[in-house]
């Protein structure tokens, strides 16, 4: 995800970070915080007491390796974007995350058109993205990214089960979980 900044509009401007915004501990700390902040509330029940999301060696590493895009308004950090390549043809966005100060306002919609943007670029026909979801019940968060998911042109591709794709997750869970992969063809 080479490039330079995706500017957007006047206000909001999103790039890809790279190797040398791996080494600015003060930008990962604040990343981390973000992600965490942001999933503390979308994944409420999910996960057992004290689990976090990502940690600032997750997200070092994976800015290092030039995969994970940031949004700016006025200069503040705003919210960010992993993309990666997962196969020939298909790339996953994920650890999505807005700045709860501005929802609403488009930033989300924007790192993800970015991230459609980069995929489209390096030749890839399919963006996946996977959405954690609780079996036995119905979570606020989830029924909201699921629609606005749908509205953006995403579809539900199949359901995975949490054992079997990340095992070494499932003991953090608080509740039965399964993921929803959905999948979008980036040239319709």
């Amino acid at each position: 995800m080479k490039g330079a900044p995706m500017t957007t509009d006047e206000a909001l401007r999103i790039e890809t970070l790279s190797s040398v915004h791996a080494e600015d501990l003060d930008l990962m700390s604040a990343l981390t915080s973000l992600i965490n902040e942001v999933y503390e509330v979308a994944e409420e029940g999910l996960w057992a007491p004290g689990t976090t999301r990502t940690s600032r060696q997750e997200v070092t590493s994976l800015t290092q390796a030039g995969e994970i895009m940031v949004a700016w308004l006025h200069d503040e950090l705003s919210g960010c974007v992993r993309v990666q390549q997962l196969s020939a043809g298909i790339c996953e966005f994920g650890m999505l995350a807005a700045a709860p100060k501005q929802r609403g306002i488009g930033v989300g919609r924007e790192l993800v058109r970015c991230a459609e943007q980069y995929g489209r670029e390096a030749g890839l026909d399919v963006m996946q993205l996977e959405l954690l979801v609780p079996r036995e019940w119905s979570h606020p968060s989830k029924e909201f990214l699921a629609a606005w998911y749908e509205r953006i042109g995403y579809q539900v591709f199949r359901i995975g089960s949490i054992d079997e794709s990340y095992p070494e997750l499932a003991p953090g869970l608080a509740t039965p979980c399964d993921f929803v992969i959905y999948h979008k063809n980036l040239h319709a």
